[in-house]
């Protein structure tokens, strides 16, 4: 695991795309440490391009791609992604990638507090400071309970939660010596765990069998 000063140091120009919420948040750092940011709300396809054409980024010079892995929109996540992997075949350069939850959760500081965010089917991602990300549902979180604000959600969120802000320009400055990024050589959205898939086999269709013979 690397800390952002370290990926500025060694791989500025850097771009960095967040689409795990509503607010899709881009960001590029400069070799002398100095970052722009750019917000836009909107389908990340375009939202993507519309915050780098703004930060006039050229994407010829990014030595360096950092992006949210999730959780949060898997649509969004998968396409950040995508644009990574599509820009690193035209030009090799390395990708790291971060938890949406874990930097929350590293910026608050707090190991009492369990950031969640829905993850469908009446179940919510929960991340703790110091633990692992898990998968629970609604009545096994304990605790304070803080959901990023701008992430999409289809249960109601447990009571007592509180809503904070996903600013990952303040979020990403406050835990830029911490070691929350990962080298990743495909860019894709985080899943719990890998899809299985059941072989089948095909048979051909024919009609049953009676079990009396007329005649």
């Amino acid at each position: 695991m690397l800390c952002l000063s370290n990926l500025r140091r060694d791989h500025a120009p850097l771009l960095l795309i967040d689409a795990a919420s509503r607010n899709v948040q881009v960001g590029v750092f400069a070799a002398d440490g100095v970052s722009r940011w750019s917000t836009q709300e909107a389908e990340a396809g375009v939202a993507i391009f519309r915050c780098i054409e703004k930060l006039g980024v050229n994407l010829d010079r990014i030595r360096g791609f950092v992006f949210c892995e999730g959780p949060g929109s898997t649509l969004g996540i998968r396409t950040s992604a995508m644009a990574i992997r599509t820009w690193q075949n035209l030009a090799p350069r390395p990708a790291f990638a971060y938890g949406s939850l874990a930097l929350l959760a590293h910026a608050l500081g707090r190991p009492d507090v369990t950031i969640i965010a829905d993850a469908r089917r009446s179940s919510w991602h929960a991340q703790k400071l110091g633990h692992p990300l898990r998968r629970l549902l609604a009545e096994e979180l304990k605790g304070p309970l803080v959901t990023p604000r701008h992430f999409r959600t289809w249960s109601p969120e447990p009571a007592g939660t509180t809503v904070h802000d996903y600013a990952v320009e303040h979020l990403i400055e406050t835990t830029k010596e911490l070691s929350l990024f990962r080298p990743i050589e495909s860019p894709d959205a985080f899943l719990h765990h890998e899809p299985s898939f059941v072989m089948w086999s095909p048979t051909i269709h024919r009609a049953p069998v009676s079990s009396t013979r007329e005649g």
